[in-house]
Parts: C-alpha cells; structure tokens; sequence
C-alpha cells in the first residue's frame, strides 16, 4: 500500500458500519479508495465525483461498474439524500470551511456519515521553508492566506459538534520512508507546492525549487541506508447524522 494511499484506506475503515444505500466520494481522482467503499458496501449505489476529466477517464477505465461525475466540489449539491460522503484529500483545496462542511453534512440521510481525511502539515518545515524561500525570492506576498487552508482540529469541533449526533476528530502522523535525491520536495510538490508554482513564472519557479530544495535537504537529511524520514500529519473528522 502506498504512502498516499494509506489514510484513506484507514478513514475508510473508520466508517462506522451503517447501512446505507447512496456513497458518494468526493474529490474521488482515479477512484482506488471509491472501489473500496464499493466493496465495503456492495450494494450501495457509490458514485466518484473530480473535478478532473483526465483522472475520471482512467477511473471508468478501471472501475466500470461505478458512477463516476465531472463536477466541482464547492458547487455539488445531490437530488436526494446520501447516507455516506466521503472525501479523503480534497477539501483542503476548498475555502470557507465554516460554510463548507455544515453544507455537506446537510445533504446526509438520517443516520448518514460525513467522514474526511485532510493534510495538515502546514507547521512542519516541509511547509514552512515554503514561505522562506518564497521570502528570499521577493515572491511571498503572491502566496496569500490560502497557503494556510485547514484549521485547528478545535475549529472543526466547535463547528460540527451541534450539528453531529456522533463526532469523532482524531490525527495521525505517519512517518514516510522516501528515495531519492530530495524526495520531500518530489513529494509535496504536485500537490501542496502547486498553487505556489503556479503563481511564478518559469524563471521563478526554478530559483524557488533551488531555494526550497537545499533548505529541505537540511531540514530532512537522508539516513545512513539512503531512506529520508519524512513525517506527515493528517486530520480526520468523523461526523453522524442523528437517527
């Protein structure tokens, strides 16, 4: 099992064992995890919904026998009432958390679940030498709040607490064994790092990497057989529908 795939195989695991008739994963990409809530609930009608038509096309290639939808997360909202929404890794890309999920917690059934798995490392040198060497670029105020995206898991409680009849809010640190040169920047840069990139031209982004890349390579040296350790934190929130 990957390292990537890992926390949302274990907040799929976590789903307490409710009966339900409609799934939705949301921000479901090439929809490994959304074959696995098939599984789990095999006669559920599970759908996967990204907002990318490239990840979508190889998850009907792989997994035919599921309903898969091009759509953004912010503007979904279903015809009737699901018994579990999942999303694992996508609703840190979203703004406005104190709207969001007391918005998707009201499309739950009766009993229904509302579980999510989000990153939050952004305290870690990982994602603050980001900003460092956004900094010494002269680049910094281009990054903008957003780089902050998810809250203290208190938020989340104070949020979703008089909402829930059942709420569990938990997180884990997994500790990643990387290869490769300076696998931490590999790692982060295709998914925290983007936005980042995105706002700097071509000759920027390169004195960037430069500038985050030897400050990673201290922060996470590698270890006498060649593997970098690379901690990352995960936030997971499990909220029930009363009955």
């Amino acid at each position: 099992m990957g390292s990537r795939l890992r926390p949302g195989v274990d907040l799929i695991a976590n789903i307490p064992d409710v009966a339900a008739d409609r799934v939705i994963d949301l921000g479901c990409g090439t929809g490994r995890l959304t074959q696995r809530l098939r599984a789990r609930w095999p006669r559920a009608e599970v759908v996967g919904l990204d907002s990318s038509p490239k990840m979508l096309e190889q998850a009907r290639g792989d997994f035919p026998a599921i309903e898969w939808v091009e759509a953004d997360i912010a503007g979904w909202a279903p015809e009737e009432t699901i018994d579990i929404i999942m999303s694992n890794a996508a609703l840190h890309w979203l703004p406005h958390h104190g709207i969001l999920f007391p918005r998707l917690f009201g499309y739950l059934a009766s009993g229904g679940v509302l579980a999510v798995q989000m990153p939050r490392n952004w305290s870690e040198p990982s994602h603050v030498l980001v900003r460092e060497a956004a900094d010494e670029l002269g680049v910094g105020e281009r990054i903008g709040p957003e780089w902050i995206p998810v809250s203290e898991p208190a938020f989340y409680y104070d949020l979703m607490s008089p909402l829930a009849a059942y709420l569990d809010i938990w997180e884990t640190t997994y500790i990643q064994p990387l290869e490769g040169d300076n696998p931490v920047v590999d790692w982060i840069r295709s998914t925290a790092l983007q936005p980042v990139m995105d706002k700097l031209e071509a000759d920027e982004a390169a004195e960037f990497l430069r500038l985050y890349g030897e400050r990673v390579r201290k922060a996470y040296p590698k270890r006498s057989n060649g593997i970098t350790l690379f901690p990352f934190r995960r936030l997971f929130i499990m909220a029930m529908a009363a009955v």
